[in-house]
């Protein structure tokens, strides 16, 4: 997939915290100005800009992980050429328990980490395009709810893509699940999704 998809983040850093605000994944050859595709994650990751620097003003290519695959999968099999991934919250760290240690501890308010909080509005309203097919993705942990609810009461996606879990408002299957069958049957439950989308815009 990584010949495919050309991968370019902006990665920054605040009161010490590495970060990334949003993630394009573009197919090679095509010429797109903006995402035919929307994804919303749970964060960045273990994805690493190439050029080594960590706070940076523009956009650099960053290394693709295994999550960014299956999207790049579901790109390949829907014939989607401009993904933008955001992210629940920008901290980069590959490590989840990390993640909700931070989300649940004081040192979370120090960072405007969320681009979906209320004081980042203008800048989420710079990266998110409205009238493309949206993925929901950030996974079932429970220490993420409050910035799912936020996340979905701000963008008011009537049909996101993705497998909502049984029984839950704001719980949606993250794409790279630890059983490699489950990998397999995400990336064909949101292809099959989206050709339908497809096929319902075009009727």
């Amino acid at each position: 997939m990584s010949t495919k998809f050309e991968v370019k983040g902006l990665f920054c850093e605040s009161n010490g915290y590495k970060l990334r605000k949003y993630l394009d994944i573009t197919r090679v050859g095509v010429e797109l100005h903006e995402p035919d595709l929307m994804v919303v994650m749970m964060n960045p990751g273990s994805s690493y800009p190439l050029d080594g620097i960590d706070n940076n003003s523009v956009p650099s290519e960053a290394e693709p992980d295994t999550t960014q695959q299956q999207i790049m999968k579901v790109m390949d099999a829907s014939a989607f050429n401009y993904a933008r991934i955001l992210n629940l919250s920008d901290l980069r760290t590959p490590d989840s328990n990390e993640l909700y240690r931070f989300l649940k501890s004081d040192e979370s308010s120090t960072v405007e980490h969320s681009i979906f909080s209320p004081s980042r509005k203008s800048e989420l309203a710079q990266l998110f395009v409205y009238g493309v097919p949206v993925i929901f993705g950030w996974g079932v942990n429970q220490a993420l709810i409050p910035l799912a609810k936020q996340a979905i009461d701000t963008l008011c996606i009537s049909n996101p893509l993705g497998i909502l879990k049984p029984n839950t408002k704001f719980s949606y299957y993250h794409p790279l699940p630890r059983v490699y069958a489950k990998q397999l049957e995400w990336v064909q439950h949101v292809t099959s999704q989206s050709s339908r989308t497809a096929n319902a815009a075009a009727v």
